[in-house]
């Protein structure tokens, strides 16, 4: 009883304290957030310098998704989307038993659909929404998947083997100057290769077993699905495993260097472009071998069905080829590195090999210094970015947007600072720091993008030592992935880009702070703030 009464003295002091101290803390100047509401709050808005700045060729190795096809932007061209990826086995192989026979060769690599549309009808089978793509629907294109000849290596013998490998977007034709000639995707059905599409199709398998005979039925949702030509993976997989070849993954990734996936437009068509997530790929081969066996001195022949799987869980990159001179783009017109003296009037954000914004605040001597001497207690600081409506009409928007440290390649205060979540879409998590398209309820295309930068200007308002950042602006696929990837030719503007920035195929055009933007649509800095009596 006495130490139970002990504790909780003790426990009731120190909370006291604690209040006591966030109070205080409370009440410094420009030190604290006042609540969610803006009622009967003061708002003041301030100009932003913001300029465009081009990255050129930047790292795109081991990307979470990737894009794959040919997609037609009438604001940033068009690109061709083609991939490399090492194989690697999930079990590696010593032997093979005689007469070996390849029943088929698999290759699989699942597409993103969108479960809410999902329907499921009375015989079982599904109707599948395909998400991820941009394009028309069922475009088709010409794929050929080839073995490829780049070796790619884990560690750079340049850089220090303590450093891995980076490769980058402009590697394309590296790749494809060494690709095996044969092309692997030659089955007769002509969606395989020549007119290939991105199939949102239920996959349905009716098998009869050979001895029960029992007949099975097996769905499953859409994804490419290539026959490989059986006679070559004979001979470089089947026959290779008396050698060696599979019997460690490292003397394997070097035997079989791996897979190029080549996009090209087939006839008119404009074609389109899937994410995929091509560390799910695998190629399943499955043939027939005799087993022997012996049981007192008798000897039995047995005909076996094996499986050899290989996956894609190897060093891979995102190769792309982007035709920015199409007649009247403004993009490619653009210098490097934009108006760093007064700004440029529209922001042009693009993934992939694209662009980013540099952002600069208070920019005009003595205001920063204002606003800490002003007594303000802030309560929200947002960035409105207002989308070039009449020039992106008719592309795909960008969903969400990303604001980090130009100068360090991080996130923010207030990325950390966020801790919400969304169970359903990881995507949606940071719905404070936002991001987030806006969008119109009549026309269903985007207005603006906020992003709160609060804590930002929290911090830079209470300490006089902090530093006053240039942010940097893009396009994201994941903002839960923060990581940075290297330029191929850095410069004294730029070194990296966020990673989830190269995922994303798209691009989006924004009014930056200029003068000569109309001022409705101008970006400025808004502070929502209360100042005590």
């Amino acid at each position: 009883m006495y130490n139970n009464s002990f504790f909780k003295k003790i426990l009731v002091v120190a909370s006291v304290v604690f209040l006591y101290s966030c109070d205080k803390d409370y009440n410094e100047i420009g030190g604290d957030l006042i609540g969610e509401n803006n009622f009967d709050l003061k708002k003041e808005t301030y100009d932003v310098l913001a300029y465009n700045q081009k990255t050129g060729p930047i790292q795109s190795n081991d990307l979470v998704v990737n894009p794959l096809g040919v997609y037609n932007n009438s604001n940033f061209g068009e690109t061709t989307a083609n991939f490399g990826t090492q194989l690697t086995l999930p079990v590696t192989i010593t032997t093979i038993s005689t007469r070996p026979y390849i029943e088929s060769v698999v290759l699989t690599i699942p597409y993103y659909y969108d479960a809410s549309k999902t329907v499921t009808k009375a015989d079982g089978s599904h109707e599948y929404v395909l998400d991820s793509i941009y394009g028309a629907d069922k475009a088709e294109m010409k794929l050929s998947v080839y073995e490829s000849g780049y070796y790619m290596r884990d560690a750079d013998p340049i850089g220090g083997f303590l450093q891995p490998q980076k490769y980058f977007t402009n590697q394309n034709a590296e790749f494809d100057n060494v690709k095996k000639p044969n092309r692997l995707n030659d089955d007769s059905n002509l969606a395989q290769n020549d007119k290939f599409f991105f199939d949102p199709a239920e996959h349905v398998v009716t098998a009869t077993d050979s001895i029960t005979k029992v007949v099975t039925t097996t769905r499953t949702p859409p994804g490419m699905q290539l026959n490989l030509n059986k006679g070559y993976f004979k001979t470089r997989i089947i026959d290779a495993v008396a050698s060696g070849k599979l019997a460690t993954n490292d003397v394997f990734k070097e035997y079989f260097r791996g897979l190029y996936f080549k996009m090209e437009k087939s006839g008119s068509s404009a074609g389109n472009l899937a994410m995929l997530n091509f560390k799910a790929g695998k190629i399943t081969l499955k043939y027939n071998e005799d087993l022997s066996t012996t049981t007192a001195g008798v000897t039995t022949i047995t005909r076996v069905k094996k499986t050899i799987v290989l996956d894609m869980t190897g060093n891979s990159v995102s190769l792309l080829n982007t035709d920015f001179a199409g007649s009247g783009l403004a993009y490619n017109a653009l210098p490097n590195t934009g108006n760093t003296t007064e700004g440029d009037d529209k922001l042009y954000l693009k993934g992939g090999e694209g662009s980013v914004a540099v952002i600069s605040l208070f920019n005009t001597p003595g205001q920063l210094e204002a606003i800490r001497n002003s007594g303000w207690l802030i309560n929200e600081a947002n960035l409105v970015f207002h989308i070039d409506a009449a020039t992106m009409a008719n592309n795909y928007e960008p969903q969400r947007i990303y604001l980090y440290d130009f100068n360090n390649n991080r996130p923010i205060v207030d990325y950390y600072a966020d801790p919400t979540t969304n169970s359903v879409n990881a995507k949606k998590s940071k719905a404070i720091f936002d991001g987030n398209i806006n969008v119109d309820a009549t026309s269903k295309r985007g207005v603006t993008y906020k992003i709160r930068v609060t804590n930002q200007i929290i911090n830079l308002v209470k300490y006089k030592d902090s530093t006053n950042v240039k942010l940097g602006l893009v396009v994201t696929e994941d903002i839960a992935t923060i990581a940075s990837h290297k330029l191929r030719t850095p410069n004294a503007f730029i070194t990296g880009a966020p990673k989830a920035s190269v995922m994303n195929p798209l691009g989006t055009i924004l009014f930056g702070g200029k003068s000569t933007v109309p001022n409705d649509k101008r970006l400025k800095l808004e502070i929502y703030y209360t100042k005590p009596n």
